[in-house]
């Protein structure tokens, strides 16, 4: 049976919303977070413990980010992929973007132990699965053909030979087979399928970004639905929590015990009666959780 956690425990963590918060990742040789605003177009960076904030605009609407080996991020643009170093703030392009850039754009992602980027896109019009995962080994980058129309939730398990993924258009989460040595992926099954009408009062929401903690459970965002699910490798649900937003995104673990959930929201084209029911949507969430996170792999150039 799963437990929930309520609401007065979550906490804003920055005092500014973001119009479409994502990707969070927690950068522990610096003890910050940083986050992307997807239609904003910036990439943020917080210290928790002194409240110290910095942002900068990027040439494109990002999908996500990930710490390097040896310093600085990378982060996948609608336009491709770029480096990013906070010391100046200077953006270099490394790759230009494989896709139709007018209906398509990277979006969730997650490195794998050996430091190869995976990430999906996001097929805009959102009516067939035009959408892809990608590995990026190296600065190049390989079509994994795993066909999705929004790909998200990509993590991986502690053994690092499980990936997964969801396709939120879906409703599902599949967990594939992974050698973390190659990079390939193998047979897949589901693990979750997720049912419900959108304007339903009960939805509980869709499948968005996600995290694995230091037990193998993966944390999932759902979309729509106001909450978080925590399952087992099996699907099983561990723990749900509610939240004081209807739409959450992502999440990463943080602070120097790895028991701090960061929690991404969004409130961009949401109805105005949702934001006032609802009105830390768009915030940067934190919440104290019992079982610690792990930390996200560094990219390797």
């Amino acid at each position: 049976m799963s437990t929930s956690i309520p609401s007065p425990a979550i906490q804003p963590a920055f005092d500014t919303p973001m119009q479409l918060g994502e990707s969070p990742t927690w950068v522990a040789a610096e003890a910050a977070l940083y986050w992307i605003d997807i239609a904003g177009r910036a990439l943020h960076r917080l210290h928790p413990h002194s409240g110290v904030h910095a942002s900068w605009p990027l040439p494109s609407e990002p999908g996500c980010l990930a710490p390097c080996a040896g310093g600085g991020l990378i982060v996948a643009l609608r336009c491709g992929l770029a480096l990013f170093d906070p010391a100046d703030g200077g953006i270099t392009s490394i790759a230009p973007a494989p896709y139709d850039t007018a209906t398509t754009r990277f979006n969730d992602g997650r490195c794998d132990s050996a430091g190869r980027l995976w990430v999906g896109s996001i097929y805009e019009p959102r009516d067939r699965p035009q959408g892809t995962l990608y590995r990026i080994e190296h600065g190049n980058i390989l079509d994994s053909g795993k066909p999705v129309t929004v790909s998200n939730g990509v993590a991986f398990s502690p053994d690092g030979r499980t990936l997964y993924q969801a396709d939120t258009s879906r409703h599902a989460i599949h967990a594939y087979d992974y050698d973390p040595v190659i990079g390939t992926i193998g047979a897949g099954r589901l693990l979750k399928q997720f049912f419900g009408q959108r304007l339903a009062p009960d939805y509980g929401g869709r499948p968005d970004g996600a995290a694995v903690d230091s037990e193998g459970a993966y944390w999932c965002a759902m979309y729509d639905g106001g909450r978080l699910l925590r399952l087992a490798p099996d699907g099983t649900v561990l723990r749900e929590v509610r939240l004081p937003v209807r739409c959450p995104t992502m999440m990463t673990f943080g602070g120097d015990d790895l028991r701090t959930l960061y929690i991404t929201t969004a409130r961009h084209n949401r109805p105005a009666t949702e934001l006032q029911h609802h009105p830390l949507s768009g915030y940067i969430l934190s919440l104290r959780i019992d079982v610690p996170g792990r930390l996200d792999h560094a990219y390797v150039r």
